[in-house]
Order: C-alpha cells, then sequence, then structure tokens
C-alpha cells in the first residue's frame, strides 16, 4: 500500500507575515507563488500547512 501524499502549493505571498509563517513556507520548500512540493502526510508536516493554511492549497496525491 502506497503512503498517502500531500501536494502544498503556495498561492499568497509570505510578505508581511510573522517570522514564524515565513520559517515553515522554507521548511516546506516554498519560495515562490504557485510553487508546489508533495510531502508524505505526516503530523510534523500537517502542523507545518496548518501555520500557514492561509497562504497554501493542500491536495492528497496518490
Amino acid at each position: 500500500m502506497a503512503e498517502k501524499k500531500l501536494r502544498i502549493t503556495q498561492v499568497r505571498s509570505a510578505i508581511g507575515g510573522k517570522a514564524n509563517q515565513r520559517e515553515s513556507l522554507k521548511a516546506l520548500g516554498l519560495r515562490k507563488i504557485r510553487q508546489s512540493q508533495d510531502w508524505p502526510d505526516t503530523q510534523q508536516v500537517r502542523g507545518l500547512v496548518n501555520t500557514v493554511r492561509h497562504l497554501v492549497t493542500v491536495e492528497e496525491v496518490s
């Protein structure tokens, strides 16, 4: 059985955001708007996404 993955896409800028939000985007590997990264569906990744939920979209991929 394949591990579930999340495709995280940045849709808004981090300019004007708090430092922890900018660091969360950096940890997720997102630097530009419309840039996407695939991550395993873990609690750590979900926590980072929750911090920047207003800046990204998340979709499950197989």
